[in-house]
């Protein structure tokens, strides 16, 4: 007997890959551009910027060049508000949607809002440094076969691994 109150299983992971695959190819062929979102944040950044401190915003020499156009002119606007819609398409459509904080026994709800706001905040600073996130580094530097997105992508998950070796027993 179906039941359809039980989530969906999920995608094997080769037919998962082949379509982040397939969608990559079509980012490249319709925008040019390969995937990620570091400049879609940093365009908000920069114009809550402008709408908070106006000329300071606009004379900064970073994010004063976010600011030129419209922001829906961009295509990572687009890819952005395009992820959102399809993330929460697809937890519906698999029957897994919920409004709920993940977070370990020993966290309570605080703590897991101040730890995910710091590592957001960190990994942020990162892409920033780095001229782009791990979406565009790893995923479309790989696509590409760059050297520097292999190297990429052994260190994140070797520091993955160490930050869940030492953050286990809180989690």
């Amino acid at each position: 007997m179906l039941n359809h109150n039980r989530p969906r299983r999920f995608l094997p992971p080769l037919v998962a890959g082949m379509g982040l695959g397939l969608t990559l190819m079509g980012i490249f062929l319709l925008s040019g551009h390969g995937l990620g979102a570091s400049g879609f944040f940093k365009r908000v950044t920069a114009l809550l910027g402008d709408a908070l401190f106006g000329t300071w915003a606009q004379d900064n020499a970073y994010l004063g060049s976010f600011l030129k156009g419209y922001p829906l002119d961009s295509w990572i606007s687009w890819e952005v508000g395009g992820v959102a819609i399809g993330g929460l398409l697809g937890s519906l459509l698999g029957r897994r949607f919920k409004v709920k904080v993940e977070r370990g026994h020993s966290i309570d709800v605080p703590t897991r809002f101040v730890l995910a706001l710091t590592g957001g905040v960190l990994s942020g600073f990162g892409a920033a440094l780095a001229r782009g996130c791990t979406s565009g580094t790893g995923l479309s530097g790989g696509a590409t076969l760059s050297v520097s997105a292999y190297l990429f992508l052994i260190g994140f998950f070797v520091a993955g691994l160490l930050t869940a070796k030492i953050t286990r027993k809180v989690w």
